[in-house]
């Protein structure tokens, strides 16, 4: 069913971070870094697949991503529904059955075997598509979804995330250069002053979870080179 209300985009991202919060899948460690996929260290991680495992607030963050688009995309600006693999691919279908479209999703690359496609479900020239995936950290991992999706003559001119990192100034600039707009529910922003007020990590890890948000680059470098 197509949700109804709309509340504010604030008050989406203050309840989006609660709720990441409340189901653990906010991880904040200063003392011990994680490493990121880029082989970068990082304060923070988030892990939104955790979500699948909570269908009342898997069901209410759904409501809100539908209720983004269609405010900011338009209610019939969509025709497709694709999920990027792994983790885009629930949340695709999630929004696709609130939308009532047809829901596809891409593949990382061609399985290398059989049709050896990269799009899995009925995708045709002409299709509007919105791309759904977790989340966002510069916008890169994107790309390559959306030039799959155009290969088959169909357009992707959005994507939608439960989550942006919200601190690399490059993440729009990248996806508009690309023709792609963005739409998430709530960054590290958003997650560090509703974790200030819920009293869930000590004080210290807060200043330097914020030192990281405000000069992420300058960050990584400095506990690269030992200077941290």
């Amino acid at each position: 069913m197509i949700p109804s209300s709309y509340p504010p985009k604030d008050e989406i991202a203050r309840l989006t971070a609660k709720m990441l919060l409340d189901i653990e899948a906010v991880h904040l460690n200063a003392d011990d870094p994680f490493t990121l996929a880029s082989g970068l260290p990082s304060p923070t991680y988030i892990d939104c697949r955790k979500l699948i495992s909570f269908p009342r607030i898997r069901s209410t963050l759904m409501d809100f991503l539908t209720v983004t688009v269609m405010r900011d995309a338009g209610l019939e600006a969509f025709d497709n529904i694709a999920g990027g693999e792994t983790a885009g691919i629930p949340f695709a279908a999630l929004v696709a059955e609130r939308m009532a479209l047809p829901m596809t999703y891409v593949r990382k690359k061609p399985k290398g075997y059989g049709r050896n496609a990269r799009i899995e479900g009925a995708m045709s020239e002409g299709q509007s598509v919105l791309l759904v995936e977790d989340l966002t950290t510069d916008g890169g991992s994107k790309l390559s979804f959306v030039d799959a999706i155009r290969e088959t003559g169909a357009t992707c001119g959005h994507t939608a995330v439960l989550f942006s990192y919200g601190i690399f100034p490059e993440t729009e600039k990248t996806l508009s250069d690309h023709g792609v707009t963005l739409h998430a529910l709530c960054t590290w922003w958003d997650v560090l002053a509703e974790a200030k007020t819920s009293g869930r990590f000590d004080e210290q890890t807060l200043i330097e979870v914020e030192s990281f948000l405000n000069a992420p680059r300058a960050w990584q470098e400095a506990r690269q080179s030992g200077l941290a």
